[in-house]
């Protein structure tokens, strides 16, 4: 049985050493990661995170585990920004005010999938223009949903989360552990 961990994300791979799982392969699956009209956040999130594990290629008893994390705002889905000045928007969007941070897990063994969504509050500061304007120069907003990375710089300006740290950064442990301990992947085994 081979593990294939279906992300491109170092943080998902950094995550994973944790528990001390090294995956045999990396796969980022290739799918259309639009919203569709009207859907909600955790719906859209959930849908991303069964896609991407449908998409990774895997012999049947080859173990595929994929996630998405989305940023909302309400009803609002916050994506990864096209540019710094939707980061800048999204960033001022979510300043003095607390949003949520999904990440649905999904993991796939033979024609069986497995699904969890970790569901955390977090609260951003209002940034200065100087802390905006220093933080999007730094670059680390790109490819970042919601435009911020909580175990980066960003995490200077939270001052509050309720729920899943790691799950904030991109994938939530103790949810993930028990989808594969689910698909029979020994966890805890000894080394």
């Amino acid at each position: 049985m081979r593990f294939i961990l279906g992300s491109g994300s170092p943080r998902r791979k950094e995550l994973l050493a944790q528990l001390g799982i090294v995956p045999d392969a990396i796969l980022p699956p290739d799918i259309d990661e639009d919203p569709k009209k009207a859907e909600l956040p955790r719906p859209y999130c959930a849908r991303l995170a069964r896609e991407k594990v449908a998409a990774i290629p895997a012999a049947p008893d080859d173990l595929v585990l994929c996630a998405d994390t989305t940023v909302a705002l309400g009803r609002r889905i916050l994506g990864k920004p096209r540019d710094a000045g939707e980061a800048a928007e999204f960033l001022t969007l979510l300043g003095g005010r607390r949003h949520e941070v999904i990440t649905a897990v999904a993991v796939k063994r033979g024609d069986k999938i497995w699904t969890r969504e970790s569901v955390s509050a977090v609260k951003m500061k209002r940034l200065s223009d100087a802390e905006l304007n220093a933080y999007l120069q730094g670059g680390e907003w790109q490819g970042k949903a919601g435009a911020y990375a909580i175990q980066g710089a960003a995490g200077a300006f939270i001052p509050w989360i309720s729920g899943s740290f790691t799950g904030i950064v991109g994938l939530p442990l103790a949810e993930t552990a028990s989808l594969l301990q689910a698909a029979g992947w020994p966890v805890w085994r000894q080394t």
